[in-house]
């Protein structure tokens, strides 16, 4: 990897052409790219990528031969699949060696890769992005916890593709007495980024770009390595015209300014634009299509049983797509915050090949930053995707055979998170089920084993996540596994489906089974599931507090809905757990806000109260900011010859607690 201590004749001649200005065309830009440099690459999938740069540099090696033996790293997959973004560069000869978190939407740079004719690595997303901070720092490794125990821990193949890739780039290190892996640094002498506005002085703004993701750590990067920054942009503003907060990347950052075709500068390979991804707007969240009743719909819906009031996520790409949908129908949105590893902090994530754009959010922050948010352990919850999975609870979403996905950021999100939930079909490849009467019908089951003995790549390291004490599910169309301390636990079978059957045929090892239990029967029926009630529910035990300094019983009864006599009997035998072994009466103070009860329990419920206020309470006040409420409880106190009185707040309640004393 060289450095740029020598000014080429090609930048001699780039400056000379910038004398009006930093505005040139691309074919001039990509003539500062020489032989053996190191270019970092900007983009997430199709979003914010600079196609136009791309497709210059592609078009100069074929014209010319030239530059030839790259280095090319960059952090997210950049690709559609097919023939865009990085799968122009796939040349024999144009590259050397490529350091890339993501290589599933680039079959032709995998196809240099597992043929042997490059070198080769794939490392986490999000430490890629911190390696450009980094580098930019001229600090000599990143050191993260992201990675232990995965393909990427040196022990295991230190993150290399192919046999031709030999240089370690990743050192096991230690601090007070723990593990962790250094990744090297090195200079990069090229940043190929992408804006939207740029002014003669090479100022950037970002204003309807997706995502912002790492443009000025790269730019940072390559500027303190003697290197050269150079953007693609859609527009020109005057010198002075660009709000000096909006901009993204000072000019005294960038080289040179390349505008763009309009082609080659949509908002993501599939979308010209959208004002909602770039915020101009917030769209109504009814126009989100229910998924139909079929495989994916079945899983999003488990999965979203383990999301709980106040839950920040992570939404993988593909099957936990659905929990989003999922979650609009059940109307539970706004209890939840949905983000992105691309950047974005609240709305909802698109899919596909839109998938780093986001709708309605609150927040859009760089990519580097969300993943210190995620190293921190920022997400209370991760859903990603469920690719193999073995007898040690190891997940493999990176590598199959001749098919290299790379993990992008699954490391650092699964490895982090509290909670994990992985979510796929049971088996693979054409698998067909139904429902009907509320039971899973399995109509044709899928070709390929996807619970092995051993994955062929471990992704996610069950060990690692057992010795911090994880949360994990794994999660299925016909049945929930957990991983235990002592192993992978199948926990959960859903209606209709034979244990011996259609599950262990179908795995390579035997799960750990102790008590096995239906899944939830709403999971296999057509209307909502009511999730909305269920996560709004908090349990009596959590309703009650005591203060024995006080002697202050609290009950929070805010948002309590009574439809059963059972729902009765349990308020009273709770009261009746707390109070009977103190051996004397409390002082009681209830919250009725928000709360419901269904007409004909009416009577019950204020026998019920009549019994706690007689056994278990010397004094007791409450207090609803609902007048009719006030009412109603106090009419029906009185009737039974009760304190009748019903407080507006806390506050008056326990003030008027107090003067009894």
């Amino acid at each position: 990897m060289q450095n740029n201590s020598e000014v080429s004749p090609a930048i001699s001649y780039i400056k000379t052409k910038m004398k009006r200005g930093k505005i040139v065309s691309a074919e001039d830009a990509v003539r500062v790219i020489r032989d053996g440099d190191t270019v970092g690459l900007d983009g997430f999938i199709g979003c914010c990528v600079p196609e136009e740069l791309i497709i210059g540099l592609e078009k100069r090696f074929l014209e010319t031969g030239e530059p030839k033996n790259l280095t090319l790293i960059y952090a997210s997959g950049i690709g559609n699949g097919k023939d865009q973004g990085v799968n122009r560069l796939a040349h024999e000869g144009l590259l050397r060696r490529v350091i890339a978190g993501h290589w599933g939407l680039t079959p032709k740079l995998q196809a240099l890769a597992l043929n042997n004719k490059i070198e080769a690595y794939n490392f986490p997303q999000g430490v890629l992005t911190h390696l450009f901070r980094d580098i930019a720092a001229n600090n000599p490794r990143t050191i993260s916890h992201v990675g232990l125990g995965t393909f990427v821990d040196p022990r295991n193949g230190g993150g290399k593709i192919n046999s031709r890739t030999t240089e370690d780039l990743i050192e096991i290190v230690q601090f007070d007495g723990r593990d962790y892996l250094a990744y090297k640094t090195y200079p990069i002498q090229i940043a190929l980024l992408r804006g939207t506005t740029a002014d003669m002085d090479g100022n950037i703004t970002m204003e309807k770009e997706a995502v912002t993701l790492e443009v000025l750590p790269l730019a940072m990067a390559a500027k303190n390595s003697g290197g050269f920054v150079i953007v693609q942009v859609e527009r020109i503003a005057e010198r002075g015209a660009l709000n000096a907060r909006q901009v993204k990347i000072p000019g005294i950052l960038v080289d040179c300014v390349v505008v763009a075709k309009p082609e080659n500068h949509w908002q993501t390979y599939v979308t010209p634009y959208n004002a909602a991804y770039s915020c101009e707007f917030k769209i109504p969240t009814a126009t989100v299509e229910p998924l139909v009743m079929d495989e994916r719909k079945i899983i999003a819906r488990r999965a979203a049983f383990e999301l709980k009031p106040n839950m920040i996520v992570n939404l993988g790409i593909g099957m936990p797509e659905g929990v989003a949908n999922v979650a609009n129908e059940e109307g539970i949105f706004d209890y939840l915050t949905l983000t992105a590893e691309a950047g974005s902090i609240g709305g909802i994530p698109a899919s596909g090949l839109n998938f780093g754009a986001s709708t309605n959010m609150d927040c859009l922050v760089d990519m580097h930053q969300q993943f210190d948010f995620y190293d921190g352990g920022g997400l209370d919850l991760a859903c990603l995707g469920l690719a193999q999975m073995d007898q040690y609870g190891n997940v493999n979403v990176s590598k199959f055979g001749p098919k290299l996905a790379g993990c992008g950021g699954f490391i650092d999100i699964t490895q982090n998170s509290k909670k994990i939930v992985f979510a796929g079909t049971f088996t693979a490849g054409d698998i067909q089920v139904g429902v009907k009467d509320g039971k899973l019908q399995i109509n044709k089951e899928g070709g390929y084993k996807k619970f092995v003995k051993d994955v062929e790549q471990v992704t996610f390291s069950g060990r690692n996540a057992q010795i911090n004490n994880r949360q994990v599910f794994y999660v299925t169309e016909r049945c929930v596994f957990t991983l235990a301390k002592d192993g992978v636990e199948l926990i959960e079978i859903a209606p209709g489906v034979d244990l011996e059957k259609d599950i262990l045929p179908y795995m390579d090892f035997k799960p750990i089974i102790r008590k096995l239990r239906l899944m939830d029967e709403r999971i296999f029926q057509l209307p909502p599931m009511g999730l909305k009630e269920d996560l709004l529910t908090i349990p009596l035990a959590e309703r009650m507090a005591y203060d024995s300094a006080a002697n202050i019983l609290y009950l929070n009864f805010e948002g309590l809905s009574i439809r059963t006599k059972e729902d009765i009997d349990g308020i009273a035998a709770a009261v009746e757990d707390i109070c009977k072994p103190l051996g004397k009466k409390v002082k009681t103070i209830v919250n009725y806000d928000n709360f419901s009860i269904v007409q004909e329990l009416e009577d019950d419920y204020i026998n019920m109260v009549k019994y706690v206020v007689s056994e278990f309470y010397t004094d007791v006040t409450r207090y609803t900011t609902s007048a009719f409420l006030r009412m109603k409880l106090g009419d029906e106190l009185k009737r039974r010859n009760m304190a009748p009185h019903i407080f507006q707040s806390k506050e008056e309640a326990k003030r008027a607690l107090g003067k009894k004393d």
